[in-house]
C-alpha cells in the first residue's frame, strides 16, 4: 500500500483520472517523430538538420525500452538482493549469538559487557547501511539507465542549436545593403523557407522535451526529475530563441 493510500484511504486515491490523455503515449511520440523526420527530408533533402532528426528518431526508439525498464521492476536484481539481505541478517545473528553465548560462559564484568554491546552495536550498524545499500540498488541501477538515456538528449539539443545558428533573419531584413564577408555561412534561403527550417528547429526541440519527460512518467526519482527539469528550461530557452526569429522574419513579410 502506498502511502498516499494509508494516508487518505483507497477510496480518495482512486479519484486520479486515468486516462488516454493523462499521459504521454510513447507509441504517439514515435509516430510525430517519424512525421517530423520525413517532413525535414522532404522539404530539406540536403540539409543536415534531418540527419539530426534521424538521430532523434533512434534516440525515441532507444528511449522506449529505457521506458519499460523504468517502470517495471527488475526481479532478478531484487532477488539477488532479497537473498543477501537474508544471508547478512543470519551471518550477524549468529555473530551476535556467539558473542552472547561467550559472555555468559565467561565474564568479567562490565568490561566485557560493554565490549560486546560495542560489537554488536557494530554489527547492527555494518548490517543497516549493507540493507540500504542493497535495497537501493535497483533504483540506482535504473537511475544510471535514465541519465545515460537524457545526457543524449541533452547532448542533441545543442546540436539542434548549433544547426540554427548561422540561420540569421537579420540578413533578410538588410536586403541589397548586406554585405558578406569571405568567412561569411552561404545563406540561399527564402524567408518561408527559413521560418520553415526554424519551425523545425523548435518542433525537435519540443520533441527532445517530451522524450526527456517521459524518463520520469513511471519513474519518481528526484535525481532524474531535476535531469528532466534541467533538459526542459534548456530546450525552452534555445526554443524562445528560434521564436524571436520567426518573429523578425514576420516583419519581412512573404517574399
Amino acid at each position: 500500500m502506498r502511502w498516499t493510500e494509508w494516508l487518505l484511504g483507497k477510496e480518495w486515491s482512486k479519484h486520479l483520472p486515468e486516462g488516454k490523455y493523462s499521459e504521454l503515449r510513447p507509441d504517439m511520440l514515435m509516430i510525430t517523430l517519424h512525421k517530423l523526420q520525413h517532413r525535414i527530408a522532404e522539404r530539406f533533402p540536403e540539409a543536415g538538420l534531418g540527419r539530426v532528426a534521424k538521430e532523434l528518431t533512434e534516440l525515441g526508439h532507444y528511449g522506449i525500452k529505457i521506458y519499460a525498464r523504468l517502470r517495471q521492476p527488475i526481479w532478478s536484481l531484487r532477488i539477488l538482493t532479497g537473498i543477501s539481505i537474508v544471508t547478512l541478517i543470519v551471518v550477524v545473528v549468529v555473530l551476535v549469538w556467539n558473542s552472547i553465548e561467550d559472555f555468559s560462559h565467561q565474564t568479567d564484568g562490565w568490561s566485557d559487557f560493554l565490549q560486546g554491546l560495542e560489537a554488536a552495536i557494530n554489527e547492527i550498524i555494518f548490517l543497516s547501511i549493507a540493507i540500504f545499500f542493497l535495497g537501493s540498488l535497483e533504483m540506482r541501477f535504473k537511475r544510471s539507465l535514465a541519465l545515460r538515456s537524457l545526457h543524449a538528449l541533452r547532448s542533441l539539443a545543442h546540436v539542434v542549436d548549433m544547426h540554427q545558428l548561422t540561420k540569421d533573419p537579420a540578413v533578410i531584413l538588410a536586403g541589397t545593403s548586406f554585405r558578406p564577408t569571405e568567412s561569411s555561412p552561404a545563406r540561399s534561403m527564402t524567408p518561408y523557407q527559413l521560418t520553415r527550417y526554424l519551425e523545425y528547429c523548435s518542433e525537435m526541440l519540443s520533441l527532445t522535451s517530451k522524450l526527456a519527460a517521459m524518463h520520469v512518467q513511471y519513474f519518481d526519482d528526484p535525481v532524474v526529475l531535476d535531469a528532466v527539469n534541467d533538459i526542459e528550461s534548456l530546450t525552452q530557452g534555445l526554443s524562445n530563441k528560434v521564436w524571436q526569429k520567426i518573429m523578425i522574419l514576420d516583419l519581412a513579410g512573404p517574399e
